[in-house]
Formats: structure tokens, C-alpha cells, sequence
């Protein structure tokens, strides 16, 4: 019995990261969203980022520089450990490619 719930689960979040793909960038906020954070002469970069999503009700991005775009994560925990640093996001990008659900957020290599 164990094993087919366990079975079912898997299932079902392999078929939820089909449509997945693998995004590079660093972590900012959308006020700073293409992560310059020197306007707002806040100290370090992670200092700003924290301060715009927990003190302005800003929304954590991941923002890539080689793209030049910004992607809102669903997720708006994790990625608190990982302010003003190079992520690799694995999640699938909206229609409007604006928006990016994510499964799995890591340090980037």
C-alpha cells in the first residue's frame, strides 16, 4: 500500500515537471528588478533585496541579465536564502512570460 502511494506521488510530479525548463539568474526584487540595487543606497545588494520584499511588499524575481528579463517566482520563501545571488530555477514560465512556477530553486555552479 505504501509503495503505490509513494508510486502515485512520484507520478504525479514527474507529470507536473514535464513542461519544466532550467533558468539562470540572480534573485532581486521587482522594484530593483533588473538588480542594480544602487539607487536605493541600501548597503549590499542581498540587504536591498530584503528590505524591498519584506518592508515595501515587493515580489521576488529571478532576474537574467542575458535575456535582459525579469520572472516573478510563485515561490516567495526560498528564495530569501538566496538574495542578490546567481540561481539556477527549475519551473515552468507563464503564457505571458512574465511569471515562472517554480519546483526547485538552487545555487548556481
Amino acid at each position: 500500500m505504501n509503495k503505490q502511494i509513494v508510486t502515485i506521488f512520484a507520478a504525479a510530479a514527474m507529470a507536473s515537471a514535464a513542461g519544466a525548463a532550467t533558468y539562470t539568474g540572480v534573485i532581486t526584487d521587482n522594484m530593483c528588478e533588473n538588480g542594480d540595487h544602487k539607487d536605493m543606497k541600501m548597503g549590499t545588494d542581498a540587504k536591498c533585496v530584503l528590505s524591498c520584499v519584506k518592508g515595501m511588499n515587493g515580489k521576488y524575481v529571478l532576474y537574467d541579465a542575458k535575456a535582459n528579463k525579469a520572472y516573478v517566482l510563485s515561490d516567495q520563501k526560498t528564495p530569501e536564502q538566496f538574495a542578490a545571488r546567481k540561481v539556477t530555477v527549475v519551473g515552468i514560465l507563464d503564457e505571458a512570460g512574465k511569471n515562472l512556477q517554480v519546483y526547485k530553486i538552487t545555487a548556481a555552479k
